[in-house]
Parts: C-alpha cells; sequence; structure tokens
C-alpha cells in the first residue's frame, strides 16, 4: 500500500508523561515483559490476555475484589467469563473524588454552564439512591431514563447503579412509539424522564409523550419528572417531582451494592432499523474495566481532566463519557443542537469548560468544514490534547480540516466500535503518530483481525473486522434471550466461535486501520465487494456535494450502484455536476465504484443517533417494506426515495 501522508506526531514529552507509557513501565516491572512501544505491548497484551486484564484492574485501581481467577471457559468466546469470583460496584467505582472540586459539567442549548461538585453529587446519588430503596428498587431490577444528556440523568444512573440495579435509557428525540418498543421489552420498574428539552431554538414539551409511555408499560410503578414543568406528586404516588426525590433524607452515606463482575449493568438498544431492537445487556465489570482502558491507556485521560463527548442519552457513547468519572475527569454534558445558535457553540464550551478531550461525529467535522468554519482562529483551547470521532467513518479530507482549522498539536483519534460491545475495537494513541485517513490502532487486549472472504486473515487486503478472543466487555446477551440463539446468531453465526462485527475494513502492515463502512451495506456491482465510505469520501468533498448515500439496486440480474446527493442550495443536478461526481469517484477510487445512477433528493435518512440508513434506503427502493420506521429520526424523508422514475431506466 502506498504511504499516507503523515499529519502529526507526538513529542517525546508527550509520551513520556502518558498514562499509556507508565502502564508499559509497569508491565516491564510486574512481568520482566519489554515492551519499547505500542505494538510490542498490543501483542503481549493479546499473547497474554489474561495478564494484562488483570495487570489493568490494578493499574486504574479499580474498587473490589478481583479474586483469584482471571478467565474460565476461555476457549469459547460465547461461554468466556472474566473475574467469575470478583465483587464491585460500578458507582463506587465511578464515585471517587478528584482534585477537581467541579465533578460535572453541563449545558443545555441557550443555558448557562452549570457546575456539579464532587460533595454535590455524592449527595445527590445518596438521596436518590434511598428514594430508590425507598421505592421497593433491589438488585437486578431496571431502571429507565428518557431523559436529555444533563447532570441529573448522570445522578439517576449512579443512584440505579449503586445499589445493583440496571441502568436503561433513551433520549427525549425519540417518539412514544420507540420508547416503549424499547423499554416495553426490558420492564423497568421506575422511570425517570424529562418534561422539556430544546434543540435548535425551540422548547420541546414531552409530558404528553410521557403519559403514554407509562401508560403502555405496565412495569413502570413511579415516574420521576426531571426539569422544567416539575410538578408536585400524583395523588396516587405514581409521579413524582425531581426536586422532591433529591431532598430525600438519608445519612450522608452511600450503602454500595457489591455485585459480581458479569451481572448486569446496562441495557443498550440495537438502532432497530432491520427489525426489533436487540436489548443488549452489558456487565458491571466488563464495561467498567475497558473504558478504564480506553479513557486511561488509549485517549490519556487523567485525573482532573475535563472530557467533553458530543451525545445523547441514547447512544453509547453517553455510557462511555459518564465512565470518565473513574479516572477522576469531569464529564462536560451538552444538550441541544451542535449548531445554534452557530457553528462556535460547542467550541465556546470547551474553551469555557477547558476541555481536553472533544468528541463528536465524523458527520459533525464534515459539516463544519463544509462551513468553512475554523475554530483555531476565535478558540485557542490550550487544554485539548485530543479529538475523538466516531459514529461513521471520518475521511481524510476532515483529518486535513482538523489539523487546519481546529488545532495543529492534537491527537486525532478516529475510533471505532459500537453499542454491542458499549466500547470500541478501534481506537487513538498518545504514542503512535496520525496518518490522513487511518485509525491509529486496534485497542489493547483486542485480537482484532481482518478476513478474506474464505476466512482466512489478511493484512493490507480489505475484508471483514473480526476478534478471535475473549474480551471482558462482550455482552452478557440478550434481554429476553433465554437460550442464547439470538446473541449467538448475531455475532457468531458467520464464523463458528469467532465474533463477526460486520464493519468493513483494512489493516495495514503499520498497525492501522481502514474503515471502509459496514459489511452488510457493502456494494458488489460485477461481484466486486465495494464500502460504501470510499464513495462518500470522494463526493463529499466536492463544494456541490452536502450529503451523499449510495446503494446497491438489482438490475438486470446484477447489482448497480445508485449514489443519492443533496447537493448545496439552490443547486439542481445538472449533467455537469453529475459528469464531475463520476470523474471524482473514478480518479479517486476506482472506475468500479462509479455510480450507475446519480439522483439528487433533499434529505438523507438518519437514525437517532445520526447515522445514514443504507438498508432502509435499498429497501425503499425494491418496494419492500422497512421494518422500523420508529428507528429513524426522520422517516419522511424515506419518500424521496420510493418509485423515482430515474430507478427504472
Amino acid at each position: 500500500m502506498q504511504e499516507p501522508t503523515l499529519l502529526w506526531v507526538p513529542s517525546q514529552t508527550r509520551v513520556e508523561q502518558s498514562l499509556l507509557h507508565a502502564f508499559m513501565t509497569t508491565v516491564a516491572q510486574r512481568t520482566g515483559v519489554a515492551c519499547p512501544d505500542y505494538r510490542s505491548l498490543y501483542r503481549w497484551s493479546i499473547s497474554d490476555s489474561r495478564q494484562f486484564w488483570s495487570l489493568l484492574w490494578e493499574f486504574c485501581e479499580v474498587i473490589g475484589d478481583k479474586g483469584e481467577q482471571v478467565l474460565i471457559d476461555g476457549d469459547d468466546m460465547v461461554r468466556a467469563r472474566w473475574f467469575p469470583e470478583a465483587r464491585l460496584n460500578f458507582a463506587e467505582n465511578l464515585l471517587r473524588p478528584g482534585p477537581d472540586k467541579t465533578a460535572i459539567f453541563s449545558r443545555i442549548e441557550g443555558g448557562p454552564i452549570r457546575r456539579l461538585s464532587f460533595t454535590e453529587l455524592y449527595r445527590q446519588v445518596a438521596a436518590v439512591a434511598a428514594w430508590l430503596r425507598q421505592a421497593g428498587v433491589v438488585r437486578g431490577d431496571r431502571v429507565a431514563g428518557y431523559l436529555p444528556n444533563i447532570s441529573e440523568t448522570v445522578v439517576a444512573m449512579l443512584a440505579t447503579t449503586s445499589i445493583g440495579a440496571v441502568w436503561t435509557s433513551t433520549s427525549p428525540d425519540f417518539g412514544a412509539d420507540s420508547v416503549i418498543e424499547r423499554f416495553g421489552q426490558t420492564s423497568p420498574k421506575i422511570l425517570f424522564a424529562g418534561a422539556v428539552s430544546t434543540y435548535n431554538g425551540k422548547w420541546h414539551d414531552h409530558r404528553a409523550r410521557i403519559e403514554t409511555v407509562t401508560a403502555a408499560i405496565g412495569s413502570i410503578e413511579r415516574t420521576v419528572i426531571v426539569g422544567d414543568g416539575e410538578s408536585g406528586g400524583a395523588p396516587d404516588g405514581s409521579m413524582h417531582a425531581w426536586q422532591d426525590v433529591v431532598a430525600t433524607d438519608h445519612d450522608g452515606n452511600i450503602d454500595f451494592v457489591r455485585c459480581g463482575f458479569n451481572d448486569p449493568l446496562y441495557i443498550l438498544y440495537s438502532s432497530g432499523t432491520t427489525g426489533k431492537p436487540k436489548c443488549i445487556v452489558h456487565g458491571i465489570g466488563g464495561t467498567l474495566l475497558q473504558h478504564l482502558k480506553e479513557h486511561q491507556l488509549h485517549c490519556d485521560i487523567r485525573s482532573g481532566d475535563r472530557v467533553f463527548y458530543f451525545t445523547t442519552c441514547g447512544w453509547m457513547m453517553w455510557n462511555w463519557l459518564a465512565s470518565v468519572l473513574a479516572s477522576r475527569a469531569a464529564p462536560v454534558l451538552y444538550d441541544g443542537s451542535p449548531l445554534y445558535p452557530d457553528a462556535g457553540v460547542l467550541w465556546d464550551y470547551a474553551e469555557q469548560s477547558q476541555a481536553s478531550l472533544f468528541g463528536t461525529s465524523a458527520k459533525y467535522l464534515d459539516l463544519l468544514k463544509k462551513q468553512q468554519f475554523e475554530p483555531i482562529r476565535s478558540f485557542p483551547l490550550p487544554a485539548l490534547r485530543t479529538v475523538c470521532s466516531t459514529g461513521s467513518v471520518l475521511a481524510p479530507e476532515s483529518f486535513d480540516y482538523v489539523y487546519r482549522s481546529i488545532k495543529r498539536d492534537v491527537c486525532l483519534a478516529s475510533i471505532s466500535g459500537g453499542t454491542d460491545i458499549v466500547s470500541c475495537f478501534v481506537l487513538g494513541c498518545p504514542l503512535l503518530p496520525v496518518y490522513r485517513g487511518e485509525c491509529q490502532c486496534r485497542g489493547l487486549g483486542m485480537a482484532v483481525e481482518v478476513f478474506d472472504e474464505a476466512g482466512q486473515p489478511v493484512i493490507d487486503e480489505q475484508g471483514e473486522l473480526v476478534c478471535t478472543q475473549p474480551f471482558p466487555s462482550q455482552p452478557l446477551g440478550f434481554w429476553g434471550d433465554t437460550d442464547g440463539s439470538s446473541y449467538r446468531r448475531a455475532y457468531f453465526a458467520t464464523y463458528d466461535g469467532i465474533w463477526h462485527h460486520g464493519d468493513y475494513i483494512t489493516l495495514t502492515g503499520r498497525g492501522t486501520v481502514i474503515i471502509h463502512g459496514r459489511s452488510d451495506t457493502t456494494l458488489n456491482p460485477g461481484g466486486v465487494r465495494i464500502g460504501t465510505a470510499e464513495i462518500y469520501r470522494c463526493v463529499e468533498q466536492l463544494d456541490e456535494v452536502l450529503e451523499c448515500i449510495a446503494v446497491g439496486q438489482q438490475w438486470q440480474g446484477d447489482t448497480r450502484i445508485v449514489l443519492f446527493v443533496v447537493l448545496r442550495p439552490p443547486l439542481s443536478l445538472t449533467e455537469e455536476i453529475s459528469g464531475k461526481i463520476r470523474r471524482a469517484v473514478r480518479e479517486g477510487c476506482s472506475p468500479r465504484h462509479v455510480p450507475a445512477k446519480i439522483v439528487r433528493v433533499e434529505t438523507i435518512p438518519r437514525t437517532k443517533s445520526g447515522k445514514i440508513v443504507e438498508t432502509a434506503v435499498r429497501e425503499v427502493i425494491h418496494r419492500r417494506p422497512v421494518q422500523n420506521l420508529g428507528a429513524l429520526a426522520n422517516p419522511e424523508a424515506l419518500e424521496q426515495y420510493r418509485d423515482r422514475p430515474e430507478l427504472l431506466e
């Protein structure tokens, strides 16, 4: 492969001051294994994974009893269980006082920055935990949050997990039917719900939705209303105001219930674009240990840091963000539009909060680039050391944009994983250089390989992302999947005993990773597999194109590529623009990538977390039903793709 452009190299000082460097020193001292660079450390973390995860527990100072055994049934990824004797509590590990008096920063669109001290955070968690106990919540019960990304949500989650109950959440942009479809499967006893939210300058009242949800889910015994519009409790005791709950009497201490490493902590939901959302159950210890590894070793998050990630409570990155408390860092929360009242709103917040890590989606960075907005001109961001991007593939041009228009001395970490593992397979690294268009590395302890169509590992070739060894943040299973058949079918049906993630990637000889898109949306014209991200990269760099989506259409016994484009207003799709798009794809990718049809649309359909949905568009153009419209943020957008005359010839 051609050597890509080198964009950034960490200074020697930064390398030596990193937590990853400290961990490498610890490995050498404790095991006698010298790991002078990341590649040797990664190889050791795979070849001696038991020792790696055990030493990581100690390095990150996990609170709890580790036990003697590290892994049982390690030869079977489905049955494998880590630290079977361990006892710990998730909230106890997050509620560690740090040097920063501010434990959480929080801001809603148009509002001021709120700061919650550690003392007040602990007090609120103790009060809400006491209220939950009084409400009859016990270990293993489910507690749900239908909430914006605010400090109250973190408090409710910590209170829930402190008593060994299971937290599950979604965000206010989900309609009542979508919430019922999710929470209705997991039967929560308590619902915390936000009365109002604001987005793009508009306030939204959710009280009618909340009533619909509580009426439909019979397991909900009590509902706590959070935010503006809070009112006193209902006469029948089923409705409570947050200010009353957080004022519950308690003795000032939290009685943390220590549970098993593999007891349930979270239930997360798949997007549901191909059917009913899967209820993915994640364990206490696996989630904690994996997040500690990613935060401290891969993102170099240190005690006293402030960490921002633009997310909602319906996306796993919220769970990831909340966990930074375990590293004695402060999560920086934001709820609202990232572009209202202007493109500088998040950067102003990052500046004021002194964020050391700024996390966002690849689409957001692309939008800023398209708008020619340059934070570097207005926001010095002296504390910022890391920029993370996830959610979709980060185009090489967006790598250029970060270093040109945001900050020159920053580690740009394009990371990838998902709800399935509540973490990442592909990550950043403070010791490694950043190459244009490439993710820096595979995560420590994650035996990631690329399989070709014959199921053989390959280097410098495109193929399927697989994981060949157990890892702690594998799901415990799916809620309601009593025999585990759905779980095995989801991840282990393609390769027996090997995790198949569904991403189409290249692992380079340098150890970097290039992501080409989801393998279930790869295109197959003439039997050649093509990742959609390759096409998007070429097309979306054109000034005329705001965004696009590509799907395969069955046509005359083969598959042809159809590209739908959103153009910059007031442009129309002319032969000149179509020709420019085709030339860009031919020159940037190959003749096989060139779309057979280019069609103009006004909007791209997306999930609630902002991911484009090629599968839904593919179904629509083939006149097949889309199984779950409720999973989409804008299902009405699909009508633009239905019965297009351009696709009949």
